[in-house]
């Protein structure tokens, strides 16, 4: 008995002692980024009353606090010029040493998918050389911040890889091509180390990254923001309510559109059924042509496939990477799962009892509540087969689709009261406010597709969302947005725009905002995916932005900027900075400026170059007043200067556009 209880003891002990071990947040590893020359918080968790010491090498310097009553704690570190590696030794009496430490340039990489695109790339192959190389770059760091919704703030942070990554053709092919481009090109300007922290998540809006309590002062989101539920189970039990009410409006709208009989049965879902009348399409891929350019509502798309006789009767798994934005997938007729929101990994159990060997057709029926359509994602992730198998059957090929019914002809939709990743808020309480007050010397934002159809709204939540951030960190950071590329389908006459509102939206900021600062990519996007390849560019851009206005090199950073305009004898003279060499890109005539008269209505215009202004007239207005430049989704624009940089979109006018008042 006295040796089960000196056991037990000893136990006992033996585990305080490992409860005693001094956790931390996984920002804190080896290999991680210190912003140099900063009074640097170190924190965590420890037993309650226990003195904590940290000792980096880089002073030799013991720095010492003691845990509170809820056994945190946190100690401030002077840290030296960018350098090391370094170690940081912490202990409450227990030591442990991270290693590899930097010190150097630290980056929020930031925003929605366009950020979040890999080096590997979704659609499309992406950067095979600059991966195989990546080891190379070994003073480029990198941290990527789980996707995790929060209804309040959160202290701790969930990371992939548990930590700090060192740059390697293993760690760089998932993380962000737009931060990695912007790294590199920091890193081989001013050869410091830089640390990248990726906390992104794709389709979604501004206003899911702002605090609760910034955003309540906008007044179209306070009631929501009050009426969010913290608890758990309510948030299930609204979620499965609103499923249950989703699927029977969405089969009362196949119903009516005759997709579906009285008895529910899907008749576009049927193996017999006739697809030959439906276009062509590969997956996957946004949707384009057809008619579906501007199409909002329900699309169909259906392939055949040859099941081999070894697969009968197994389960297989049916994987159909992302759908674009809410689907029901059936095969052969019936369903076999269902998804709600962009960007959600569709993987679906086909039971064996529906599975025969020969032919077979798998249907999905999506949702497209705006923007494209069809299949989005990795091309790896599209396939079928027996679960487990090292060969399954790939879906990344062609398919036939059909577009029914518009979003305008439906009934309205059931409210979607559940919690997602665009919800107000959610996004900042779980991977931007656990980060607070890691020091960074700035960010980079590539976002706002999922705002354009509020443009006039985002010129106020971008500015908050800035000074949110600023206030939390304690300083005025860098800030640099990433305008929208050009998307989408080209117009042939002069239009209102959304989009270009957007980008109006962001210039406003980038001028307004205090150490703001916008690149422009109006020329290099892909009218047919949202997600353009070109991300090496991309990051080149926001790179010789932050070298300029953060870092002070001598580096020209910015296209043709618009600067004013004066009315002329039967013409308008726009007044430009960043002139050097100003030109048309092709060496042809300017395109892409469109002007008015007092009726308002726009006529494409002659323009030409005349020193550090570009002059623009029409015979078909003979009294203009505005001009508008590359005022379109994919406007056909091709004004640059002798650094081949971009002038912006931009407009002379000041008329509502089309996003005005809505919420």
């Amino acid at each position: 008995m006295k040796r089960k209880l000196l056991f037990l003891c000893l136990l006992a002990t033996s585990l305080l002692n490992i409860d005693a071990k001094v956790k931390l947040q996984p920002m804190f590893s080896d290999n991680m980024v210190l912003q140099q020359k900063t009074n640097t918080p170190i924190w965590g968790e420890a037993r309650a009353g226990k003195k904590v010491t940290v000792l980096p090498s880089w002073n030799g310097k013991s720095y010492t606090t003691q845990a509170d009553a809820a056994g945190q704690w946190k100690i401030t570190v002077e840290t030296p010029g960018a350098g090391g590696p370094y170690e940081i030794t912490i202990s409450d009496g227990q030591k442990f040493t991270l290693r590899n430490v930097m010190i150097g340039e630290v980056w929020l990489c930031t925003g929605q998918s366009n950020m979040e695109m890999p080096m590997r790339g979704w659609d499309t192959p992406m950067n095979a050389d600059e991966i195989a190389n990546s080891g190379k770059y070994n003073n480029i760091r990198m941290l990527q911040v789980d996707e995790v919704l929060s209804t309040t703030p959160k202290n701790t942070l969930t990371v992939k890889s548990g930590g700090w990554m060192t740059c390697s053709p293993e760690t760089v092919r998932d993380f962000s091509a737009t931060g990695f481009f912007f790294g590199k090109n920091i890193e081989e300007r001013i050869n410091v180390p830089v640390g990248l922290i990726m906390t992104c998540w794709g389709g979604t809006p501004v206003e899911s990254w702002i605090s609760g309590e910034r955003l309540r002062q906008v007044d179209a989101f306070k009631a929501r923001i009050d009426s969010m539920p913290a608890n758990e189970l309510v948030r299930e039990r609204q979620y499965q309510s609103y499923l249950v009410n989703y699927d029977s409006w969405f089969l009362d709208q196949i119903k009516r559109e005759h997709s579906a009989d009285s008895q529910g049965r899907v008749i576009l879902a049927q193996p017999d059924y006739d697809d030959s009348s439906w276009f062509p399409a590969q997956a996957p891929a946004i949707l384009e042509g057809n008619g579906l350019e501007e199409f909002d509502g329900i699309v169909w798309l259906r392939k055949t496939i040859d099941i081999p006789a070894s697969w009968a009767g197994k389960d297989l798994q049916l994987n159909l990477a992302q759908v674009d934005d809410n689907d029901v997938t059936y095969f052969n007729g019936e369903c076999v799962g269902r998804s709600i929101g962009y960007g959600v990994q569709r993987s679906y159990v086909v039971p064996g009892r529906l599975v025969k060997a020969g032919k077979a057709v798998i249907t999905v029926s999506s949702l497209d509540s705006g923007g494209g359509a069809g299949f989005a994602g990795d091309a790896l992730k599209m396939n079928i087969g027996p679960k487990g198998t090292q060969h399954p059957l790939s879906l990344a090929s062609e398919w036939r689709v059909k577009a029914t019914t518009s979003l305008s002809d439906m009934t309205q939709m059931p409210p979607d009261l559940r919690l997602t990743q665009n919800s107000p808020t959610v996004l900042y309480n779980s991977m931007i406010a656990p980060l607070i007050p890691y020091p960074v010397r700035g960010a980079i934002w590539y976002q706002g597709e999922a705002n354009a159809d509020r443009a006039y709204q985002y010129r106020e939540l971008l500015p908050l969302m800035i000074r949110d951030w600023r206030e939390r960190w304690g300083t005025d950071f860098s800030f640099y947005i990433m305008q929208l590329a050009n998307y989408q389908a080209r117009h042939v006459k002069p239009v209102e725009c959304a989009w270009a509102e957007l980008r109006e939206a962001q210039l406003l900021t980038a001028q307004n905002v205090i150490n703001c600062g916008m690149a422009v990519n109006i020329d290099i996007g892909n009218p047919a995916n949202i997600h353009p390849t070109s991300k090496s560019e991309v990051g080149r851009r926001l790179a010789i932005l932050a070298l300029n206005k953060t870092y002070g090199e001598d580096v020209d950073y910015s296209g043709p900027e618009y600067q004013g305009y004066q009315l002329e004898s039967g013409q308008i003279r726009i007044n430009f900075a960043h002139t050097n060499d100003m030109k048309a890109k092709d060496g042809g005539v300017l395109r892409g400026f469109a002007i008015a008269g007092i009726d308002h209505e726009f006529h494409w215009a002659d323009a030409h170059v005349e020193g550090n202004s570009v002059v623009v007239s029409s015979s078909e207005v003979n009294y203009p007043i505005a001009v508008r430049y590359a005022w379109d989704d994919n406007p056909d624009c091709n004004l640059i200067n002798g650094s081949s940089l971009p002038a912006s979109p931009f407009r002379t006018d000041d008329w509502q556009g089309i996003t005005y008042g809505r919420k």
